[in-house]
């Protein structure tokens, strides 16, 4: 019987995480695993992918309203029985994002008795590892790997590489990057070589393709509205890395000057 996989996909902002994590998520469902994604960033759009585009509701939206909330309220079935869940985010203006995501999960540790039946669990995680809260799912010993997602541009290298430096932080290793290209000029060889100098590995480039987006406009992750474009075997081969990865290892932030140099 395998080791349940918990993971965690950390990045810059906007970079595409939510993105990645549905596409690996129903990639997984196809090869038969039992999945379940859990949406930490208050847009709520880790799921709605897999779910047709249906928005869900969240659970820190159910607990405000002081519901007796159950399972069935907070974990919705969506392509090949992925389990979508959606965290949710605080009143603008009041609250923190990450002590949300504390009490969120807490939650769901409670009433959901599924959990413990998943092979694979993703948190997606929102922006970079800046605030404690957003390393909840760290901290609570609900995650066995965490990953970096970034492109060859400047400022996601240097979120990424302040994500490592939570890491170190919070003495946890590393499993991987992965690049979502914005097509810049050697990028899959600058990422390469970030990965390399902080001594992790590049897990997978994910190229620049109009598809993606058009299957996010229509509420479809790629695998399942495009089951047979080229990025669509990407991301299986990435689903496929991540599932066989047993590697992880402390990585080493680099000095500005040398991310830097690195994007030139």
């Amino acid at each position: 019987m395998m080791a349940q996989k918990r993971i965690a996909i950390y990045g810059k902002g906007g970079i595409g995480k939510s993105s990645t994590a549905s596409n690996v998520a129903a990639a997984c469902a196809d090869e038969g695993y039992k999945v379940m994604i859990i949406g930490c960033d208050p847009k709520s759009d880790s799921s709605i992918t897999l779910l047709g585009g249906k928005r869900i509701p969240t659970i820190l939206d159910l607990l405000r309203q002081k519901l007796d909330v159950t399972e069935k309220d907070i974990v919705h079935e969506g392509y090949k029985g992925v389990k979508c869940v959606e965290v949710g985010g605080p009143e603008p203006g009041i609250g923190c994002a990450g002590r949300g995501i504390i009490v969120a999960i807490q939650k769901l540790r409670k009433v959901c008795t599924s959990i413990d039946d998943m092979d694979l669990i993703i948190y997606d995680v929102p922006g970079d590892i800046v605030c404690g809260g957003f390393v909840a799912p760290i901290r609570k010993g609900l995650v066995n790997q965490a990953y970096i997602l970034t492109s060859g541009e400047y400022m996601p290298l240097y979120a990424a590489n302040n994500i490592c430096r939570g890491l170190i932080k919070i003495n946890t290793p590393l499993s991987g990057i992965i690049c979502n290209s914005r097509s810049v000029t050697r990028e899959e060889d600058i990422v390469k070589k970030f990965s390399e100098e902080i001594g992790s590995k590049l897990m997978a480039f994910i190229p620049k393709e109009q598809i993606v987006q058009d299957c996010e406009r229509d509420g479809f992750s790629v695998l399942e509205k495009a089951p047979d474009s080229p990025v669509a075997g990407v991301y299986r081969e990435l689903a496929h890395t991540i599932m066989s990865n047993e590697g992880s290892v402390m990585p080493s932030a680099l000095e500005d000057e040398r991310l830097r140099e690195l994007t030139r």
